[in-house]
Parts: structure tokens; C-alpha cells; sequence
């Protein structure tokens, strides 16, 4: 059986903001935008070339058993792109808020560009979740 992930859930405060951040700011394609019942909205957005989407959700209950995130408490979720460099041209380009191109070095995170798999950039939404951009050596569908 496969076991796919599809939709991640990303915490915010406000949904039109935070759908225009994804959208204007990343370049995220709107799949759905959904009132489902009255007072609960859900926006699902697909980054380019993704197979994963991010939910933004407003008024919906929590899953029973588990405890709703707090807007902004998502860190850690990570895209791949092939040209780093030119993934944070773009992302300045659109007005967001990009960390320079980091590796890990012998001493944490340091300036530049690293080796294959070693080139990172960092942002945040509106909100404060956190995102991390990772150089591939190759697209997904190659490796």
C-alpha cells in the first residue's frame, strides 16, 4: 500500500493574508477555495511542480484526540528546488523575506552555498511558520 503525503496543514491567523502570501509571494497555485459549512473555509494551495499541498483552514474543528497548532507554530516544512539561486531571485522578486543561501558547516550554519544536498534558504509566513528551501541535485522525478 502506498502512503502518500498530500496535505499539510499550515497553521495561520488570518486566511486571506496568509493565502495571499502563498500565492502572490511563492507562487502556489489555488486548488480549492471553500466555504464548507457556515464559519468553516478551507484554501488549498500546491507549490509549482508539487504533488503536496498546504491547507489553510478557518473555523474547522481539531481532529478528534489532537490539539490544534497555533498560528505560527509550523517549522521544519521543506521544498526542494534545483537552482537555489534562482529560486531566492524569485522569492526577492515577489517581496519575501528570504535568508541568504546557507550550508552546514563545521560550525553550524554558515555562509554560502554548500556541497550536493547542502544548500539551504529560510523564510517565513506572515504568521511565522517556517519554511526551508533546499537545493536537489536533480527534479524529483530524475533522482
Amino acid at each position: 500500500m502506498d502512503w502518500t503525503l498530500e496535505v499539510v496543514v499550515v497553521p495561520v491567523s488570518d486566511v486571506d493574508r496568509a493565502k495571499d502570501f502563498y500565492t502572490n509571494g511563492l507562487g502556489f497555485k489555488v486548488d480549492v477555495d471553500q466555504v464548507v459549512t457556515e464559519g468553516v473555509r478551507i484554501v488549498q494551495l500546491t507549490p509549482p511542480g508539487s504533488r503536496c499541498s498546504i491547507a489553510l483552514e478557518e473555523g474547522l474543528p481539531g481532529a478528534p484526540g489532537q490539539q490544534a497548532m497555533r498560528p505560527g507554530a509550523l517549522t521544519g516544512i521543506q521544498m526542494c528546488v534545483t537552482d537555489i539561486d534562482a529560486a531566492r531571485a524569485e522569492l526577492l522578486e515577489r517581496g519575501v523575506d528570504v535568508s541568504p543561501v546557507q550550508h552546514v558547516g563545521a560550525k553550524g550554519w554558515e555562509d554560502g552555498p554548500g556541497d550536493v544536498w547542502n544548500s539551504f534558504m529560510f523564510f517565513a509566513d506572515p504568521d511565522g511558520n517556517g519554511w526551508t528551501v533546499q537545493q536537489a541535485p536533480a527534479p524529483l522525478s530524475e533522482r
